[in-house]
Protein backbone atom coordinates (compact mmCIF):
# COMPACT_ATOMS: atom_id res chain seq x y z
CA UNK A 1 0.00 0.00 0.00
CA UNK A 2 1.76 3.16 -0.91
CA UNK A 3 2.33 5.63 1.78
CA UNK A 4 -0.33 8.13 -0.50
CA UNK A 5 -3.06 5.92 1.22
CA UNK A 6 -1.98 6.45 4.59
CA UNK A 7 -3.76 9.97 5.01
CA UNK A 8 -6.89 8.44 4.30
CA UNK A 9 -6.62 5.58 7.25
CA UNK A 10 -5.68 8.53 9.39
CA UNK A 11 -8.75 10.36 8.31
CA UNK A 12 -11.06 7.22 9.34
CA UNK A 13 -8.50 7.11 12.50
CA UNK A 14 -9.89 10.96 13.36
CA UNK A 15 -13.24 9.72 12.21
CA UNK A 16 -13.58 7.18 14.77
CA UNK A 17 -11.37 8.13 17.23
CA UNK A 18 -13.08 12.05 18.13
CA UNK A 19 -16.68 10.70 17.97
CA UNK A 20 -15.86 8.89 21.43
CA UNK A 21 -15.49 12.24 23.67
CA UNK A 22 -15.89 14.80 21.93
CA UNK A 23 -19.50 15.57 23.92
CA UNK A 24 -17.55 15.30 27.18
CA UNK A 25 -17.22 18.99 27.66
CA UNK A 26 -20.77 19.47 26.86
CA UNK A 27 -22.40 16.95 29.28
CA UNK A 28 -23.51 19.85 32.06
CA UNK A 29 -25.08 21.62 29.33
CA UNK A 30 -26.86 18.01 27.87
CA UNK A 31 -27.50 17.01 31.58
CA UNK A 32 -29.84 20.42 32.14
CA UNK A 33 -31.27 20.19 28.34
CA UNK A 34 -32.28 16.93 28.44
CA UNK A 35 -33.34 17.43 32.53
CA UNK A 36 -31.42 14.51 33.30
CA UNK A 37 -28.47 13.72 35.92
CA UNK A 38 -24.79 13.38 35.60
CA UNK A 39 -24.67 9.56 35.21
CA UNK A 40 -27.18 9.30 32.52
CA UNK A 41 -25.13 11.70 30.30
CA UNK A 42 -22.16 9.44 30.92
CA UNK A 43 -24.02 6.81 29.49
CA UNK A 44 -23.65 8.45 25.98
CA UNK A 45 -20.32 7.37 26.15
CA UNK A 46 -20.78 3.88 27.76
CA UNK A 47 -23.43 2.88 25.19
CA UNK A 48 -21.09 4.10 22.48
CA UNK A 49 -17.93 1.78 24.25
CA UNK A 50 -20.79 -1.14 23.92
CA UNK A 51 -21.27 -0.70 20.19
CA UNK A 52 -17.94 -0.56 20.05
CA UNK A 53 -17.68 -3.52 21.42
CA UNK A 54 -19.74 -5.70 19.77
CA UNK A 55 -19.03 -4.44 16.29
CA UNK A 56 -14.97 -4.96 17.07
CA UNK A 57 -15.94 -8.61 17.05
CA UNK A 58 -17.36 -9.29 13.72
CA UNK A 59 -15.07 -6.65 11.79
CA UNK A 60 -11.91 -8.60 12.00
CA UNK A 61 -12.93 -11.87 10.48
CA UNK A 62 -15.63 -10.39 8.04
CA UNK A 63 -12.39 -8.58 6.77
CA UNK A 64 -10.51 -11.60 6.44
CA UNK A 65 -13.64 -13.24 4.48
CA UNK A 66 -14.69 -10.54 2.18
CA UNK A 67 -12.12 -8.00 2.18
CA UNK A 68 -10.80 -5.29 4.01
CA UNK A 69 -11.86 -2.04 1.52
CA UNK A 70 -15.98 -3.39 1.89
CA UNK A 71 -15.52 -3.49 5.73
CA UNK A 72 -14.01 -0.19 5.90
CA UNK A 73 -16.96 1.75 3.77
CA UNK A 74 -19.89 -0.34 5.34
CA UNK A 75 -18.36 0.25 8.75
CA UNK A 76 -17.97 4.14 8.31
CA UNK A 77 -21.23 4.52 6.56
CA UNK A 78 -22.98 3.13 9.64
CA UNK A 79 -20.47 5.64 11.69
CA UNK A 80 -21.66 8.46 9.87
CA UNK A 81 -25.47 7.48 10.10
CA UNK A 82 -25.18 7.39 13.66
CA UNK A 83 -22.91 10.93 13.69
CA UNK A 84 -26.57 12.12 11.92
CA UNK A 85 -28.84 10.50 14.82
CA UNK A 86 -26.52 12.56 17.46
CA UNK A 87 -27.19 15.67 15.53
CA UNK A 88 -31.52 15.44 15.49
CA UNK A 89 -32.04 13.54 18.64
CA UNK A 90 -34.66 14.93 20.10
CA UNK A 91 -34.30 12.86 23.34
CA UNK A 92 -32.02 10.63 25.83
CA UNK A 93 -33.15 7.41 24.22
CA UNK A 94 -32.83 8.61 20.96
CA UNK A 95 -29.50 9.92 21.95
CA UNK A 96 -28.21 6.88 23.59
CA UNK A 97 -29.08 5.02 20.84
CA UNK A 98 -27.68 6.81 18.01
CA UNK A 99 -24.24 6.66 20.31
CA UNK A 100 -25.03 2.84 20.03
CA UNK A 101 -24.82 2.83 16.14
CA UNK A 102 -21.79 5.61 16.03
CA UNK A 103 -20.07 2.74 18.46
CA UNK A 104 -20.60 -0.24 15.76
CA UNK A 105 -19.37 1.86 12.88
CA UNK A 106 -16.47 3.09 14.94
CA UNK A 107 -14.94 -0.04 14.95
CA UNK A 108 -14.33 -1.09 11.55
CA UNK A 109 -11.56 1.57 11.33
CA UNK A 110 -10.00 0.81 14.84
CA UNK A 111 -9.68 -2.64 13.91
CA UNK A 112 -9.51 -2.95 9.80
CA UNK A 113 -6.47 -0.07 9.86
CA UNK A 114 -4.43 -2.13 11.62
CA UNK A 115 -4.46 -5.46 9.78
CA UNK A 116 -4.50 -3.22 6.74
CA UNK A 117 -1.44 -2.00 8.16
CA UNK A 118 -0.17 -5.47 8.49
CA UNK A 119 -1.32 -7.08 5.15
CA UNK A 120 0.65 -4.03 3.43
CA UNK A 121 4.03 -4.50 5.01
CA UNK A 122 5.09 -7.52 5.30
CA UNK A 123 8.49 -6.46 6.76
CA UNK A 124 7.40 -6.73 10.85
CA UNK A 125 9.81 -3.84 11.81
CA UNK A 126 8.06 -1.75 9.55
CA UNK A 127 4.65 -2.80 9.83
CA UNK A 128 5.35 -2.32 13.93
CA UNK A 129 6.44 2.04 13.20
CA UNK A 130 3.28 2.19 11.25
CA UNK A 131 1.25 0.44 13.77
CA UNK A 132 2.38 2.32 16.74
CA UNK A 133 2.51 5.56 14.72
CA UNK A 134 -1.34 4.49 14.06
CA UNK A 135 -2.22 3.34 17.64
CA UNK A 136 -0.57 6.89 18.39
CA UNK A 137 -2.51 8.85 16.31
CA UNK A 138 -5.72 7.07 17.46
CA UNK A 139 -5.26 7.36 20.96
CA UNK A 140 -3.77 11.35 20.93
CA UNK A 141 -7.05 12.30 18.70
CA UNK A 142 -8.98 10.75 21.75
CA UNK A 143 -7.45 12.70 24.15
CA UNK A 144 -7.64 15.72 21.85
CA UNK A 145 -11.33 15.36 21.30
CA UNK A 146 -12.52 17.19 24.80
CA UNK A 147 -10.34 19.92 24.29
CA UNK A 148 -12.01 20.90 20.60
CA UNK A 149 -15.54 20.04 22.20
CA UNK A 150 -14.74 22.29 24.89
CA UNK A 151 -14.09 25.91 22.54
CA UNK A 152 -16.94 24.44 20.12
CA UNK A 153 -19.29 23.60 22.81
CA UNK A 154 -18.67 27.46 24.34
CA UNK A 155 -19.08 28.67 20.69
CA UNK A 156 -22.20 27.02 19.21
CA UNK A 157 -23.63 24.62 22.00
CA UNK A 158 -23.49 20.61 22.65
CA UNK A 159 -25.21 20.13 19.31
CA UNK A 160 -22.16 21.94 17.37
CA UNK A 161 -19.50 18.70 18.62
CA UNK A 162 -21.81 16.33 17.12
CA UNK A 163 -22.40 18.07 13.83
CA UNK A 164 -18.79 18.70 13.75
CA UNK A 165 -18.24 14.61 14.15
CA UNK A 166 -20.68 14.33 11.33
CA UNK A 167 -19.18 16.16 8.83
CA UNK A 168 -15.57 14.63 9.28
CA UNK A 169 -17.37 11.09 9.30
CA UNK A 170 -18.79 11.69 5.76
CA UNK A 171 -15.47 13.15 4.51
CA UNK A 172 -13.82 10.27 5.89
CA UNK A 173 -16.51 7.95 3.97
CA UNK A 174 -16.12 9.56 0.82
CA UNK A 175 -12.52 9.36 0.77
CA UNK A 176 -12.81 5.81 1.54
CA UNK A 177 -15.22 5.20 -1.03
CA UNK A 178 -13.55 6.72 -4.15
CA UNK A 179 -9.98 6.23 -3.19
CA UNK A 180 -8.95 3.25 -0.74
CA UNK A 181 -7.52 0.15 -2.33
CA UNK A 182 -7.77 -3.38 -1.28
CA UNK A 183 -4.87 -5.09 0.89
CA UNK A 184 -6.14 -8.33 1.33
CA UNK A 185 -4.87 -10.74 -1.59
CA UNK A 186 -6.07 -14.14 -0.13
CA UNK A 187 -9.62 -14.54 1.02
CA UNK A 188 -10.87 -17.10 3.53
CA UNK A 189 -13.89 -18.91 3.56
CA UNK A 190 -16.38 -17.01 6.25
CA UNK A 191 -17.85 -19.98 8.68
CA UNK A 192 -18.55 -19.67 12.24
CA UNK A 193 -16.92 -22.47 13.12
CA UNK A 194 -13.63 -21.20 11.90
CA UNK A 195 -14.00 -18.04 13.83
CA UNK A 196 -15.11 -19.52 17.26
CA UNK A 197 -11.81 -21.69 16.70
CA UNK A 198 -9.89 -18.63 16.15
CA UNK A 199 -11.38 -16.74 19.11
CA UNK A 200 -10.95 -19.95 20.87
CA UNK A 201 -7.14 -20.01 20.37
CA UNK A 202 -6.88 -16.23 21.02
CA UNK A 203 -8.57 -16.48 24.33
CA UNK A 204 -6.93 -19.46 25.81
CA UNK A 205 -3.34 -17.72 25.23
CA UNK A 206 -2.37 -15.98 28.28
CA UNK A 207 0.56 -13.97 26.41
CA UNK A 208 -2.45 -12.85 24.32
CA UNK A 209 -4.68 -11.86 27.08
CA UNK A 210 -2.36 -10.30 29.07
CA UNK A 211 -1.63 -7.75 26.11
CA UNK A 212 -4.62 -7.11 25.11
CA UNK A 213 -5.83 -6.72 28.89
CA UNK A 214 -2.93 -4.44 30.42
CA UNK A 215 -3.25 -1.14 27.72
CA UNK A 216 -7.69 -2.13 27.93
CA UNK A 217 -7.22 -1.38 31.72
CA UNK A 218 -4.52 1.48 31.07
CA UNK A 219 -6.99 3.19 28.39
CA UNK A 220 -10.09 1.77 30.86
CA UNK A 221 -8.65 4.12 33.58
CA UNK A 222 -7.89 7.29 31.90
CA UNK A 223 -11.55 7.18 30.33
CA UNK A 224 -12.54 6.68 33.57
CA UNK A 225 -11.30 9.95 34.00
CA UNK A 226 -12.10 11.56 31.22
CA UNK A 227 -15.82 11.08 31.76
CA UNK A 228 -16.14 12.73 35.12
CA UNK A 229 -13.92 15.68 33.76
CA UNK A 230 -16.60 18.11 33.16
CA UNK A 231 -18.57 17.72 36.15
CA UNK A 232 -15.00 17.59 38.59
CA UNK A 233 -13.69 20.56 37.21
CA UNK A 234 -16.71 22.91 36.51
CA UNK A 235 -18.86 21.68 39.76
CA UNK A 236 -16.85 20.23 42.37
CA UNK A 237 -13.70 22.40 41.56
CA UNK A 238 -15.55 25.10 40.34
CA UNK A 239 -13.77 26.32 37.65
CA UNK A 240 -14.85 27.71 34.21
CA UNK A 241 -15.58 25.45 31.14
CA UNK A 242 -12.32 27.15 29.54
CA UNK A 243 -10.32 26.90 32.79
CA UNK A 244 -11.29 23.03 32.48
CA UNK A 245 -10.29 22.99 28.99
CA UNK A 246 -6.77 24.29 29.53
CA UNK A 247 -6.56 21.44 32.46
CA UNK A 248 -7.62 18.69 29.98
CA UNK A 249 -4.98 20.16 27.27
CA UNK A 250 -2.07 20.07 29.88
CA UNK A 251 -2.37 15.92 30.23
CA UNK A 252 -3.19 15.48 26.48
CA UNK A 253 0.13 17.61 26.03
CA UNK A 254 2.30 15.47 27.75
CA UNK A 255 0.49 12.25 26.49
CA UNK A 256 1.57 13.42 22.90
CA UNK A 257 4.91 14.31 23.39
CA UNK A 258 5.53 11.40 25.11
CA UNK A 259 3.68 9.34 22.57
CA UNK A 260 5.67 11.52 19.64
CA UNK A 261 9.07 10.58 21.73
CA UNK A 262 8.04 7.11 22.11
CA UNK A 263 10.61 5.78 19.34
CA UNK A 264 13.05 7.27 20.54
CA UNK A 265 12.79 6.30 24.05
CA UNK A 266 12.42 2.98 23.55
CA UNK A 267 15.26 2.64 21.42
CA UNK A 268 17.45 4.12 24.06
CA UNK A 269 15.61 1.93 27.35
CA UNK A 270 14.52 -0.58 25.43
CA UNK A 271 11.25 -2.31 25.08
CA UNK A 272 11.38 -4.54 28.59
CA UNK A 273 12.67 -1.32 30.38
CA UNK A 274 10.12 1.05 28.75
CA UNK A 275 7.58 -1.13 30.13
CA UNK A 276 9.13 -1.07 33.32
CA UNK A 277 9.01 2.64 33.76
CA UNK A 278 5.90 3.26 32.29
CA UNK A 279 4.10 0.43 34.92
CA UNK A 280 5.99 2.10 37.55
CA UNK A 281 4.92 5.85 36.40
CA UNK A 282 1.34 4.38 36.24
CA UNK A 283 1.36 2.93 39.75
CA UNK A 284 2.35 5.63 41.83
CA UNK A 285 0.80 8.39 40.01
CA UNK A 286 -2.72 6.52 40.79
CA UNK A 287 -1.66 5.74 44.61
CA UNK A 288 -0.82 9.51 44.38
CA UNK A 289 -4.80 10.24 43.01
CA UNK A 290 -6.23 8.33 45.68
CA UNK A 291 -3.78 10.17 48.64
CA UNK A 292 -4.20 13.35 47.53
CA UNK A 293 -8.02 13.27 46.44
CA UNK A 294 -8.52 12.59 50.44
CA UNK A 295 -6.14 15.08 51.69
CA UNK A 296 -6.63 17.98 48.81
CA UNK A 297 -10.08 17.20 47.53
CA UNK A 298 -10.27 20.33 45.98
CA UNK A 299 -6.81 20.84 44.16
CA UNK A 300 -7.42 20.90 40.30
CA UNK A 301 -4.02 21.19 40.13
CA UNK A 302 -2.70 18.01 41.99
CA UNK A 303 -5.68 15.96 39.86
CA UNK A 304 -3.70 16.93 36.63
CA UNK A 305 -0.54 16.93 37.68
CA UNK A 306 -0.90 13.66 38.55
CA UNK A 307 -2.85 12.55 35.45
CA UNK A 308 -0.17 13.80 33.19
CA UNK A 309 1.87 11.51 35.39
CA UNK A 310 0.03 8.63 34.64
CA UNK A 311 -0.13 9.82 31.23
CA UNK A 312 3.20 9.43 31.00
CA UNK A 313 3.40 5.95 31.76
CA UNK A 314 0.74 5.08 29.69
CA UNK A 315 1.77 6.98 26.40
CA UNK A 316 5.35 4.85 27.14
CA UNK A 317 4.20 0.93 27.52
CA UNK A 318 0.88 1.68 25.67
CA UNK A 319 2.35 0.83 21.69
CA UNK A 320 4.56 -1.94 22.90
CA UNK A 321 2.01 -3.85 24.44
CA UNK A 322 -0.44 -3.32 21.72
CA UNK A 323 2.24 -4.03 19.15
CA UNK A 324 3.40 -7.17 20.35
CA UNK A 325 -0.44 -8.38 20.90
CA UNK A 326 -0.34 -7.95 17.19
CA UNK A 327 2.49 -10.44 16.66
CA UNK A 328 1.31 -13.43 18.85
CA UNK A 329 -1.06 -14.86 16.01
CA UNK A 330 0.46 -13.00 12.81
CA UNK A 331 -1.85 -15.71 10.84
CA UNK A 332 -5.01 -14.37 12.22
CA UNK A 333 -4.43 -10.52 12.41
CA UNK A 334 -7.81 -9.67 11.50
CA UNK A 335 -9.40 -11.84 14.33
CA UNK A 336 -6.97 -10.57 16.43
CA UNK A 337 -7.38 -6.79 16.12
CA UNK A 338 -11.03 -7.26 16.89
CA UNK A 339 -10.48 -9.25 19.90
CA UNK A 340 -7.82 -6.41 20.81
CA UNK A 341 -10.82 -3.77 20.35
CA UNK A 342 -13.30 -4.96 21.66
CA UNK A 343 -11.81 -6.03 25.03
CA UNK A 344 -10.35 -2.39 24.72
CA UNK A 345 -14.14 -1.30 24.67
CA UNK A 346 -15.61 -3.67 26.67
CA UNK A 347 -13.44 -2.59 29.62
CA UNK A 348 -14.09 1.10 29.04
CA UNK A 349 -17.39 0.50 28.72
CA UNK A 350 -17.48 -1.19 32.28
CA UNK A 351 -14.87 1.30 33.98
CA UNK A 352 -17.13 4.63 32.71
CA UNK A 353 -20.65 2.98 34.09
CA UNK A 354 -18.98 1.92 37.02
CA UNK A 355 -17.63 5.62 37.72
CA UNK A 356 -20.60 7.27 36.25
CA UNK A 357 -22.66 4.86 38.92
CA UNK A 358 -20.42 5.50 41.66
CA UNK A 359 -19.71 9.47 41.12
CA UNK A 360 -21.10 11.50 44.01
CA UNK A 361 -19.10 14.80 43.18
CA UNK A 362 -15.83 13.44 45.26
CA UNK A 363 -12.51 13.03 43.45
CA UNK A 364 -12.31 10.03 45.86
CA UNK A 365 -14.46 7.39 44.14
CA UNK A 366 -12.82 8.22 40.60
CA UNK A 367 -9.68 8.39 42.00
CA UNK A 368 -10.28 4.90 43.28
CA UNK A 369 -11.59 3.54 39.76
CA UNK A 370 -8.63 4.65 38.21
CA UNK A 371 -6.37 2.89 40.99
CA UNK A 372 -8.25 -0.38 40.13
CA UNK A 373 -7.98 -0.39 36.83
CA UNK A 374 -4.37 0.27 37.05
CA UNK A 375 -3.67 -2.46 39.35
CA UNK A 376 -5.14 -4.77 37.00
CA UNK A 377 -2.92 -3.53 34.57
CA UNK A 378 -0.11 -3.34 36.30
CA UNK A 379 -0.99 -7.69 36.89
CA UNK A 380 -0.83 -8.44 34.00
CA UNK A 381 1.74 -6.76 32.82
CA UNK A 382 3.53 -8.07 35.55
CA UNK A 383 3.04 -11.48 34.32
CA UNK A 384 4.45 -10.66 31.13
CA UNK A 385 7.71 -8.42 32.61
CA UNK A 386 8.21 -12.18 34.14
CA UNK A 387 8.34 -14.10 31.53
CA UNK A 388 10.88 -11.58 29.40
CA UNK A 389 7.90 -11.11 27.07
CA UNK A 390 8.89 -8.06 25.75
CA UNK A 391 12.32 -8.89 24.72
CA UNK A 392 11.58 -8.78 20.64
CA UNK A 393 8.32 -9.20 18.59
CA UNK A 394 9.47 -12.52 17.55
CA UNK A 395 9.77 -13.97 21.01
CA UNK A 396 5.58 -13.87 21.00
CA UNK A 397 4.75 -15.03 17.72
CA UNK A 398 2.64 -18.70 17.80
CA UNK A 399 3.26 -20.82 14.70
Amino acid sequence: MPRTFLPILILSLVACSIEVDISVPGFPDMARYFNVDDGTIQMTIAYNFLGFCIGAVLYGPLSDAYGRRPMMVWGNTILAAGAIGCVIAPSIPLLLWARFIQGIGASASAVVVFAMIADAYPNKDKAASLIGMMNAVLTILMAIAPIAGGFINEAIGWRGNYGIVALICWLSLTALALFLPETKTTFETFQVRNIRKDYTQLLKNFSFISASMAPSLLYGAYLAFIAQAPFLYTETFRLSLIAYVLHQATIVLVFAVVSLLSGKIIQRLGSHSCVVVGSFLCGISSLFLVVTSLLAPNSPYLMTFFMSILSTGNAICYPIIFTVSLEIFPKIKGTASSAIMSMRSFVCFAFIGATGYFYNGHPFRVSLIILTSIILALAFMGKLLLLKQFTSLSSLSVS
